[in-house]
């Protein structure tokens, strides 16, 4: 592995990109809410729309996703007595294995390379 340098330089360019960055962020989100409301008003809501200017075509899309509440389509299958139509889904309880392992019912190493270790990173500059 090669030694990095940081400097003070790259911390503050960071540190400022980082600012300008949010402010853009949330000039454009206003700017998308301006467009959306346009688009609700002309065209109608969740529909798609376009404006042309000049040289711009400002387009908006519309996706739709629709997908089945769990708990009140469970109980209405199970009503209706359709219980073909509801998965049983296996997936270990990972405070219940915890609870074993602490009252000593389970071994850790009954588990050796089960356990899926994750990790995210993030950076952090503040003034100071």
């Amino acid at each position: 592995m090669t030694k990095t340098e940081i400097t003070q330089e790259m911390i503050e360019r960071y540190y400022n990109l980082n600012r300008i960055k949010k402010e853009v962020e949330a000039e454009m989100n206003q700017l998308k809410k301006t467009f959306h409301t346009y688009f609700d008003n002309e065209v109608g809501e969740n529909e798609k729309g376009e404006w042309t200017t000049g040289t711009y075509k400002l387009q908006r899309q519309v996706r739709k996703t629709e997908k089945f509440n769990d708990n009140e389509t469970v109980e209405r299958l199970e009503e209706l007595n359709m219980n073909d139509l509801i998965q049983v889904v296996k997936k270990p309880d990972g405070d219940k294995i915890d609870a074993a392992i602490n009252l000593g019912l389970l071994k850790a190493e009954d588990l050796e390379g089960c356990r899926v270790v994750s990790y995210s990173r993030a950076i952090s500059v503040r003034e100071v």
